[in-house]
């Protein structure tokens, strides 16, 4: 077996490890987590943002209550 053999067979076995191991992006999965949207400047939220948080964008961005840039049930756990 010669050393052209081997690196052949490394070639090989490097291309299958790469198949199999791709990199997963979660660029989708944040992307469809916004769900909450500022009736104001229409900035997205996670789902996951608790109410503290966006009232303080409300009163800190726009000077507004919550209930003037969110619905009621924003930032609310579920």
């Amino acid at each position: 077996m010669g050393n052209g053999n081997r690196a052949q067979q490394k070639r090989e076995r490097n291309a299958a490890k790469a198949k199999g191991g791709e990199a997963k992006s979660q660029l989708k999965s944040n992307a469809a987590a916004l769900t909450i949207k500022c009736k104001t400047c229409f900035q997205s939220f996670q789902s996951t943002t608790n109410r503290k948080m966006l009232s303080e964008h409300a009163t800190n961005k726009h000077s507004k209550a919550f209930e003037d840039c969110f619905d009621a049930d924003a930032g609310v756990a579920r």
